[in-house]
């Protein structure tokens, strides 16, 4: 009798906590000034003609003072946004490794006999994936904090962390319904693209035994895909997010208004600069979360 190939190694938890936790701290190092540039482009509503024009929607009123001073101007909301990116990524990285073992040891044949060994174990994978990241509008609330701090710091109007906490209430999980729409089929992208990349270019039956190259290869396939599959509803949900709290719109509405004032292209607003930059950072922090977290493993061994 034949022997089954050999399955992914499970790491701990703790593991997967300081792997996933790791890669979370060194994306908010790296790539905190590219998001707040993403999401200010996301936001502006009108055609970009000219480099003037780009230079103050990045740089808001500081577009005219010295290029070392903008730069420092790319830093709001760093400590909403590290909170907010340790928990996703800790969350997420190391959540999904646990999703993905309940389905696999729940719905691994149905998914074998539906799609085959290989396939059927990516699947599994990105089905694992997209449940976390519908799991993620817990965190919704942080991330709203964070974009409003990068693209409408006005909305706060002096007031602290606690003090909007008590204010907004539910309010600050406005737009989850869209955030959830956004993730699932984001997050299965993420995942199943890293994955089917693992099973059909390396030939990997345990993916936890990829190499930092294998990992950052195969992140660019999972990277890419997702920001392309989750590109128009991510539109949709920063301009839910980074409207002032007395002042809320809903989705439809937005959707609405963008497919009459700004045509079918303004779903994609920001998507050539997000695969520029969102890109690099997603696969920096995938990959190094898929490498940091058997390396702890075998750490703590």
């Amino acid at each position: 009798m034949a022997q089954d190939k050999p399955s992914d190694k499970k790491q701990s938890g703790t593991a997967r906590v300081l792997g996933s936790a790791s890669a979370g701290i060194c994306e908010i190092a790296v790539f905190h000034p590219v998001d707040t540039i993403s999401k200010r482009l996301m936001s502006n509503h009108g055609r970009i003609t000219s480099v003037s024009q780009l230079n103050s929607i990045i740089f808001r009123e500081h577009a005219k003072e010295a290029l070392g001073k903008r730069l420092f101007t790319l830093f709001p909301g760093l400590g909403y946004a590290a909170c907010y990116k340790i928990l996703q990524r800790v969350y997420k990285y190391g959540g999904q490794p646990f999703a993905n073992e309940f389905l696999t040891k729940n719905f691994k044949d149905t998914y074998e006999s539906w799609f085959g060994a290989k396939t059927g174990k990516a699947l599994l994978s990105a089905s694992a994936g997209s449940l976390i990241g519908i799991g993620e509008v817990v965190l919704l609330p942080l991330d709203v904090l964070k974009i409003k701090r990068q693209t409408n710091p006005e909305a706060f109007r002096g007031r602290g962390v606690l003090r909007i906490f008590r204010d907004e209430g539910f309010g600050l999980y406005r737009g989850w319904g869209w955030t959830a729409a956004r993730n699932a089929p984001g997050s299965f992208a993420l995942f199943g693209g890293n994955s089917f990349a693992k099973e059909y270019i390396f030939g990997l039956s345990d993916y936890s035994s990829a190499t930092w190259v294998q990992n950052f290869v195969t992140s660019i396939f999972g990277a890419s895909a997702s920001l392309i599959v989750s590109a128009p509803l991510d539109v949709i949900k920063t301009r839910i997010q980074n409207r002032n709290f007395d002042n809320p719109e809903s989705g439809m509405t937005i959707l609405k208004n963008m497919a009459k004032n700004e045509g079918i292209t303004s779903f994609f607003k920001g998507l050539t600069p997000k695969l520029l930059t969102t890109g690099p950072k997603l696969v920096f922090s995938f990959a190094l979360a898929q490498t940091l977290i058997p390396a702890f493993d075998k750490l703590m061994k």
